[in-house]
């Protein structure tokens, strides 16, 4: 079940997604919360030539407004797709960068949950320097 502020992140990522034209250029919107709880919103950008995931968008808006640290993030997919869970690129990012980040994922009974991010990506690869 869902805290108060995690289901105000997944409303911020469902109105994000509806806000998004019909098409294939942008199919998932992320909401992202700071220990402040602002929330901060991204969308994918599918394009041939690789493009980057909501989450890692809504990432950089957060970084852009320098937010603290993400508490937690959820991703919303278009067409009532419903809470996704993240890319493995996604999980090691926020590992990486956030890695005390919480992410909202689906569970198989249609539910939703809360885990850190570390749960997501077991016996992972830890970055010491992850921005160089």
């Amino acid at each position: 079940m869902l805290q108060n502020n995690e289901r105000r992140l997944v409303e911020a990522a469902e109105a994000a997604v509806r806000s998004l034209p019909d098409g294939d250029t942008h199919t998932v919107a992320a909401a992202a919360m700071d220990t402040q709880g602002r929330v901060f919103t991204g969308v994918n950008v599918s394009h041939f030539t690789g493009g980057p995931c909501a989450e890692l968008v809504a990432v950089g808006a957060a970084a852009a407004a320098n937010a603290g640290p993400l508490l937690t993030i959820v991703a919303v997919g278009d067409r009532d797709r419903g809470v996704l869970a993240p890319c493995g690129r996604c999980r090691q990012v926020l590992l990486d960068l956030h890695p005390e980040v919480f992410v909202v994922v689906p569970t198989e009974d249609a539910g939703l949950v809360t885990r850190p991010v570390r749960d997501l990506l077991p016996y992972s690869y830890v970055a010491t320097h992850p921005t160089g």
